[in-house]
């Protein structure tokens, strides 16, 4: 073959256009897999989001009483009771009691007795839940509806 045969090889700027195209889509393909590998919340909702968690009696003054099988803590005060969720707003994992409030164990999110957020990386405070009195006088916790922070049911 010669060069008046009519074929034409890739030229240097074809292909350092490919290259970078190349590089581009190479680039591309490992950010999404690291978007993909991004650890994903560890409490998903339940399909029933009211909850009973006793007469208002079971609820002792400035303790959290967490309800079992669900994300939500209890409490009392002189103003009346409240509920606050266990779910961190960082990235949804279950926060533990700690002396001075909650701690998120894995991702060290720190939220005083109130549920607002004093370190770590948390955008905002944990949820308040909306607590009702049924017919019965037992307490309902609403896990699907948040209410803004120092809202209580006088009991």
């Amino acid at each position: 073959m010669s060069a008046d045969d009519g074929v034409k090889g890739i030229g240097r700027r074809d292909l350092l256009s490919l290259a970078a195209w190349g590089t581009f889509g190479a680039s591309l393909l490992a950010a999404t897999i690291g978007v993909l590998r991004l650890p994903k919340p560890s409490v998903f909702p339940e399909q029933s989001r009211k909850v009973k968690v006793g007469p208002p009696g079971s609820i002792q003054e400035l303790r959290y009483r967490k309800v079992p099988e669900r994300n939500i803590f209890l409490s009392r005060e002189e103003k009346g009771v409240f509920a606050i969720s266990a779910v961190c707003t960082h990235l949804g994992c279950v926060v533990a009691p700690s002396p001075t409030g909650f701690l998120c164990p894995r991702h060290g999110s720190r939220f005083d007795a109130m549920g607002r957020v004093i370190g770590g990386p948390a955008p905002r405070g944990l949820d308040w839940l909306k607590i009702t009195k049924a017919h019965g006088g037992e307490l309902v916790v609403d896990e699907g509806e948040a209410i803004p922070p120092g809202t209580y049911l006088k009991v």
